[in-house]
């Protein structure tokens, strides 16, 4: 027996919808009639599955799917609209929905959107976020939770999986987290960086070579995909893959049989495909630099995963857990970490998402001096930037009743400029290596910058 709420204001449309969950078995069913009411009772009684309606009295349901998604027991939850839209599903897949079903679909629909989820729950008692090896996937976020659901999902089966989402956002630790948790566990996690194969070397370093096959060849080689063999084979940024390989890599997919370059018979790899990449591959296809069919291939499971922006209350502890890391291979005493520098890590962007994080809280732990982390121990970029924040607010503060009066453009940036230059000259003590590094800038645009704000190195 499944445990099921009902949020939907209108009184028939809940009674129809009782009748079509009871039709499909002895379910515990619950009806409220407002978000409040609602999440109210989610808190109270562990649910499995939420029909969600859209237009409620007191919101939009959309806005209620976190929230939902938070409670103790994670309901999957099934958004059902009168007025269903292209941005509306996307929004609500985005942020975990089961399914988005608009009411004038059959009930025959309704009824196999709730058998799936049900047995998707079922079979996930087996494999969950909860019992998942997940290790250095830190967070409990609703938007990371959601991408866990698919991990546990793409582990019990075989079909080939597309992890998509910015640079930095950990794309082969959720590749690797579906491999451990898969039957082929024990088999070769072989990774592939697309980015750095020559397209002259790409079927080499793939399908291996043959003894004198080529200029250079002197002697046998066996290809990745072999030594996947009953393992998992990890495609990272596949998007830059030559179109030439994208074809013969298509055939593989097909056959599970290949050719070495230079071979006169075909070799046997029993692999699982997983995929990665930060780029827009329906776009590519329109643009004639991915093969539509391939993608087709790669993506019958996809997980895009959500930008650190998206899931900020996982900053905390994944500054913890990362310190940790930090202090335990340097054998050093944990700092304790001030309520500030969590203020300051939670108001940044991370455009570079989790890894740059990673290396604020490097550089923070490097200049760290005494007992206690603080905002000063962070690289000067993302103090500027909370500096930028409390100007702005300070500004909203003082003048509640009139328009801010900006300053001039030129002025404030070159003031801001000349602030990040002395920062960073101050938090590298002078090497400019180190400061290139962080701030991005060659040595000789480096140089030439502090020379205009006259900043003595």
């Amino acid at each position: 027996m499944a445990h099921i709420l009902i949020i939907d204001d209108n009184k028939f449309f809940c009674n129809a919808l009782f009748d079509i969950v009871m039709e499909n078995g002895k379910h515990d069913v619950v009806c409220r009639h407002s978000i409040a009411e609602g999440i109210e009772k989610a808190r109270e009684q562990a649910f499995d599955v939420v029909f969600l309606d859209v237009q409620l009295p007191d919101g939009n349901g959309l806005d209620a799917l976190p929230e939902l998604k938070k409670t103790v027991s994670r309901p999957d939850v099934i958004i059902i609209t009168a007025t269903g839209n292209h941005s509306g599903a996307k929004l609500a897949i985005e942020n975990g929905a089961w399914d988005y079903i608009q009411k004038e679909d059959t009930f025959d629909r309704i009824s196999l959107s709730l058998f799936r989820v049900l047995e998707y729950r079922k079979n996930k008692v087996v494999v969950g976020p909860t019992v998942l090896k997940r290790r250095h996937i830190i967070g409990e976020s609703p938007a990371l939770m959601a991408c866990l659901d698919l991990v546990a999902r793409a582990a019990v089966s075989d079909v080939n999986v597309l992890i998509t989402g910015p640079t930095g956002t950990g794309k082969e630790l959720f590749a690797r987290a579906i491999h451990e948790n898969s039957p082929r566990a024990e088999k070769e996690f072989v990774v592939v960086d697309c980015t750095v194969i020559p397209e002259t070397l790409a079927e080499s370093v793939l399908f291996g070579h043959e003894k004198g096959s080529f200029t250079g060849a002197d002697r046998k080689q066996e290809g990745l995909i072999r030594q996947a063999d009953h393992g998992t084979l990890f495609l990272d940024e596949i998007g830059d893959l030559p179109l030439p390989i994208q074809k013969s890599l298509l055939r593989v997919l097909q056959e599970q049989r290949f050719r070495t370059v230079g071979g006169k018979e075909e070799v046997k790899s029993d692999f699982r495909l997983i995929s990665a990449t930060n780029r827009d591959l329906d776009k590519m296809v329109s643009a004639g630099t991915f093969r539509e069919d391939l993608l087709y291939r790669l993506r019958a499971i996809t997980i895009q995963l959500p930008p650190l922006s998206e899931r900020p209350e996982d900053i905390r502890p994944l500054t913890r857990h990362h310190l940790e890391i930090l202090y335990e291979k340097s054998g050093t005493e944990p700092k304790g970490i001030s309520p500030v520098f969590f203020e300051v890590l939670e108001s940044y962007r991370w455009p570079g998402n989790v890894r740059e994080l990673f290396h604020a809280l490097e550089s923070a732990y490097a200049a760290g001096i005494g007992s206690v982390l603080v905002p000063q121990h962070l690289p000067p970029e993302i103090r500027v930037h909370a500096a930028w924040t409390e100007l702005d607010k300070s500004g909203k503060k003082n003048q509640p009743d009139a328009p801010a009066e900006l300053p001039n453009f030129k002025e404030y940036r070159s003031a801001m400029t000349r602030e990040y230059l002395r920062e960073l000259v101050s938090i590298t003590d002078g090497d400019m290596k180190e400061a290139c590094r962080i701030s991005g800038f060659s040595r000789s645009r480096l140089y030439d910058l502090l020379k205009e704000y006259h900043i003595a190195v």
